[in-house]
């Protein structure tokens, strides 16, 4: 059996500098991220979430997601992904350079609360307007649906609360959706379930799954999420991450974990290798653990697996 024989039709999405460095107590200089940024760009990751527009007081590692973007050019800001939550945010991220929106919402009201300062049906009034800031660039705009499943001030989330925003006329302009299983709860068959729901009330829009590994089960659920239909997924180098506005919410699905296991044509032995150094540099500047499992067993040994490192040629 070959590779190609099992390589499920999604693509990645690496959101390390986003989600993944909210809960680091380390900053990273605007120069490291736009390192970052191009090292991931030039492995073959297809698109990254490079920051967001959240209150620097309240994420300090987000700070500098303006002066990124504006050192980045044309052509890799085509692939990068900017998280927003007000049309304003919108705004400030398409003077810097920035095309591509991912305006977040929670299904549960005290989250969003908690996240965004608004309840729900504020974020869902003010979406019309960051959609038409969006295209007024000639962007994308995304629609983020957090706490997806569960909620960690309401508890369980009912599935017809995310397909009432999902259906809701004011996401309209919208081109893809979100779907976010934040505090990492959910299980494969719950995965699944919602996403067959949504494709079905948005049938017009590509779904993104947006993951967390908090109960072990982040690789597991993304893949379910493509089975049931979505077409990308979000992933965290070294499975880094968190919410700092959900408790109890761990890492995301590490990026690794997730591509040796959908395996895209562009990922060879050597270009893992490559991703597993840049993330053991990262994580060593943050002092931070590496909890992907698939950079674990790349560690070991095994000469006779070709995606062990000690297999692995330079970007072969």
């Amino acid at each position: 059996m070959t590779d190609t024989a099992f390589r499920p039709a999604a693509t990645l999405r690496d959101v390390t500098l986003r989600d993944g460095l909210q809960l680091t107590g380390k900053p990273l200089p605007t120069a490291r991220k736009v390192a970052v940024v191009r090292e991931l760009l030039a492995l073959g990751v297809p698109s990254v979430e490079i920051g967001s527009l959240a209150r620097p007081d309240l994420v300090p590692s987000m700070a500098n997601t303006l002066e990124v973007v504006e050192q980045l050019e044309a052509d890799e800001l085509a692939r990068c992904w900017v998280w927003v939550a007000t049309p304003r945010h919108v705004e400030k991220a398409a003077a810097a350079g920035a095309v591509n929106f991912q305006y977040c919402l929670s299904a549960s009201d005290q989250h969003n609360r908690a996240n965004i300062g608004r309840p729900t049906e504020a974020s869902l009034d003010a979406m019309p307007a960051a959609v038409e800031h969006a295209l007024s660039v000639r962007g994308r705009i995304q629609l983020c649906v957090a706490t997806a499943f569960t909620c960690p001030f309401e508890g369980a989330v009912p599935e017809e609360r995310v397909l009432a925003i999902a259906a809701d006329p004011r996401t309209r302009g919208a081109e893809d959706i979100v779907v976010c299983d934040t505090l990492g709860q959910a299980v494969p068959a719950q995965v699944a379930g919602l996403v067959e729901k949504v494709a079905a009330h948005t049938p017009s829009r590509r779904i993104v799954y947006h993951g967390h590994d908090t109960w072990g089960l982040g690789v597991a659920n993304s893949l379910a999420a493509v089975a049931a239909g979505a077409s990308e997924v979000d992933g965290s180098l070294g499975g880094l991450g968190g919410c700092p506005f959900a408790p109890g919410a761990s890492g995301n699905a590490a990026t690794e974990d997730l591509l040796f296991a959908l395996r895209p044509d562009w990922l060879t032995p050597g270009v893992f290798a490559a991703l597993v150094r840049l993330t053991g540099g990262l994580l060593g500047e943050l002092g931070e653990p590496n909890r992907s499992r698939a950079v674990q067993g790349a560690q070991s040994s095994a000469t006779a697996f070709p995606w062990a490192l000690a297999a692995a040629p330079d970007r072969a």
